[in-house]
């Protein structure tokens, strides 16, 4: 179990405490909003540091994040088990090579009792409003439950948290059912129904093969088909998990295999394209073996290269669409009239009910409209050219506010556990750094955020997200891929070890932050 010792406090902290108990709001040194593989990380973390005074804000009423919101028949994780857990928290017990939604929560239920963070979580507290007191050098954060004040802010409610549902004329008016993919109405039965599956991305790929036995019709709406390779999943033999549990050594070993093996495929998605071309072979016998009709395997094959939008795993996504009772609709939803829904192609589809796995906000992350920063500028406000941060982790004019998958912190090919615990690893020295020069707060400056962010897209431009011919959710409505990390997990480790103090500008207890005028002109 992780350390619990405090670390002594300084005397502005402690001033801050007798501030805040004056106005009956509980002060703690920092306060985390999201309770999934990024908030509960970071809890770990802070308390292995010997930071105890923290809060993990949660809108829902238990842990989990997207693995508790995404319930859905047949949802699994596309990347390894054994590479998709917390390097601290090895789990010998994963029973397949891919697992499924109701392991992975079980799997961050568990992380968050033995590592002590139940104490810290305060469930159906969703974060109203952060807002930077820059006289008290704090954040102020409302929640439906009630009111904190942190030193620190740390967002961890991440991308795919918020689902996104078209605005199509007559939806508010459909008589039928309908629900997002991370919504899923278990209390609905879709046996023998009429099943329209709006989209053909990661969670539609599980869906359709899960509901197409079941349902009378299936009738898929897409607008842009994705590239395919078989799952290589299989069952963990129990040899393997009691080898697992008994020798710890051999997970770790399993672990780097696999981490090594994503680390090989960096190059070809983020400098040489042209090395897919392999794969995509793959692929196409891939669809070749799933889809008999010529006409069907044409319209399941994309026109663009391979990795340029996200790849799907599946040995049953091409066989459910080429089953008697399903219709591939190559085209969007345009509108929908009764029960009937109108392709943009013009065809009309009567239906009983409606499954979105139409995504997320990613580009425009919600959480942005809550955060105001020193100047009184909401995040939103601030990234309405699109998102960036100082190393994916941090904000200029927000002082203290540090991101667990920030801005072009995703990833293409390999586990995002990778990158959180990186982000974790700067945030721990953030806050080191802070306590160790004796600053209050400290926020980027506009020349190293901006020097980080045109290199940055500067490499992404030879990237295949950029140069393989295609337009996905990677992009925010300029073009401008605002997601994703060009290059390996190990040069983000290393960009993100440390702090340098030479990219940011210290805060002082009780000193307030400069005009945006006024640090542009510094700048």
């Amino acid at each position: 179990m992780a350390s619990s010792s405090k670390r002594p406090r300084s005397g502005a902290s402690e001033a801050a405490d007798a501030r805040a108990a004056q106005e009956n709001v509980p002060h703690v040194r920092v306060a985390v909003i999201g309770s999934g593989f990024g908030g509960l990380g970071a809890g770990v973390r802070l308390r292995r540091a010997g930071i105890t005074d923290f809060v993990i804000l949660e809108r829902a009423d238990s842990v989990g994040g997207t693995w508790r919101d995404n319930s859905y028949p047949g949802c699994a994780c596309d990347v390894p088990s054994h590479l998709y857990s917390f390097s601290f928290a090895p789990n010998p017990d994963w029973p397949r090579s891919f697992s499924g939604q109701p392991d992975i929560r079980a799997y961050l239920e568990k992380v968050a009792t033995v590592f002590g963070l139940r104490p810290h979580l305060r469930f159906n507290a969703e974060v109203l409003e952060a807002r930077w007191e820059s006289e008290q050098t704090r954040w102020r954060i409302t929640t439906a439950v009630g009111q904190w004040t942190a030193d620190a802010l740390v967002s961890a409610a991440g991308p795919l948290a918020d689902p996104q549902i078209p605005d199509l004329p007559g939806l508010s008016s459909f008589p039928g059912k309908v629900f997002h993919s991370s919504r899923w109405d278990h209390d609905y039965d879709l046996a023998g129904k009429r099943v329209a599956m709006v989209g053909t991305g990661a969670s539609a790929a599980q869906i359709i093969p899960a509901i197409q036995p079941v349902v009378g019709k299936l009738t898929v709406f897409q607008r842009t088909p994705a590239w395919v390779l078989p799952r290589r999943d299989r069952e963990i033999t129990q040899l393997e998990r009691w080898l697992h549990g008994r020798v710890p050594a051999t997970t770790k070993i399993r672990r780097g295999a696999l981490f090594a093996l994503r680390e090989l495929q960096v190059d070809a998605f983020v400098r040489h394209p042209g090395l897919l071309r392999a794969v995509q072979r793959i692929a196409e016998r891939h669809i070749a073996q799933g889809v008999p009709d010529p006409a069907l395997r044409a319209r399941l094959t994309p026109d663009y290269r391979i990795g340029c939008k996200r790849i799907l795993l599946s040995n049953t996504y091409y066989p459910a669409l080429a089953a008697p009772n399903a219709e591939v609709v190559s085209s969007g939803l345009r509108e929908l009239r009764g029960s009937t829904l109108v392709a943009a192609d013009g065809s009309e589809h009567e239906v009983d009910a409606i499954v979105f796995g139409t995504g997320f906000h990613t580009t425009d992350m919600p959480i942005g409209a809550r955060v105001f920063g020193a100047d009184g500028r909401s995040l939103a406000e601030e990234w309405k050219d699109g998102m960036e941060a100082l190393r994916g982790s941090t904000v200029r004019g927000f002082p203290n506010l540090f991101f667990v998958i920030g801005p072009n912190t995703g990833l293409g090919n390999s586990s995002m556990i990778l990158m959180i615990e990186s982000q974790l690893n700067y945030l721990i020295d953030a806050l080191a750094t802070l306590d160790s020069v004796g600053a209050a707060a400290m926020q980027p400056t506009a020349r190293a955020q901006r020097q980080w962010n045109l290199e940055l897209q500067h490499r992404m431009d030879r990237t295949v997200w950029t140069t393989g011919g295609c337009i996905s959710w990677y992009l925010d409505p300029n073009g401008k891929n605002t997601l994703l990390w060009p290059g390996s997990t190990t040069s983000f480790r290393r960009a993100t070890r440390k702090v340098d103090l030479g990219e940011y500008e210290l805060v002082m207890r009780g000193a307030p932050i400069a005009s945006r005028a006024a640090q542009e002109v510094t700048a």
